[in-house]
């Protein structure tokens, strides 16, 4: 997907997300049908984005003055991912404001530069007490800093603060 920022590319391939987490799926993520259900891909989503977290602000995240609260998630299906097999989960951050982020996630399986599945995942960040919306913690905003590919609004990204 063409857009503003580095290269001027959103992150859709695997070679294009700076991040990559591995997840692996268990037994119990796989249907009826023979695939990871479609749920799990939300799940996935989250534990990539808060895994990242922990490691690169190297803190309980779930300890900060201000927590990081799932405000939207959407999901585009591209083919399936089954069990057993590790998903990589590609992170990059489209928007950053002064209490949000938007992240980009992509998931693979294999080998496969070709996403599975292409993520949007809005944090929006509250007091841990209060649950009042308040600014990023400084440690979440360095720790992905480095992750921004673009600010613009060019695709479809809301401008939630």
């Amino acid at each position: 997907m063409v857009g503003q920022g580095r290269g001027e590319q959103i992150p859709f391939r695997r070679s294009e997300f700076d991040v990559l987490r591995t997840i692996t799926t268990r037994w119990e993520d796989e249907d009826v049908y023979g695939h990871i259900n479609n749920v799990v891909y939300y799940s996935f989503f989250d534990t990539a984005v808060n895994g990242f977290l922990i490691e690169a602000t190297g803190s309980d995240i779930r300890r900060l003055d201000a927590v990081g609260l799932v405000a939207e998630t959407q999901c585009e299906f591209l083919r399936e991912l089954g069990f057993p097999g590790d998903v990589h989960a590609g992170l990059a951050i489209t928007r950053i404001g002064t209490s949000s982020i938007v992240y980009r996630i992509g998931l693979f399986q294999g080998d496969s530069d070709e996403p599975a599945a292409i993520g949007r995942f809005v944090h929006v960040y509250v007091d841990a007490t209060t649950r009042a919306v308040t600014p990023i913690p400084e440690a979440i905003r360095a720790a992905v800093g480095p992750l921004v590919v673009r600010q613009a609004s060019a695709i479809g990204e809301s401008s939630a603060s």
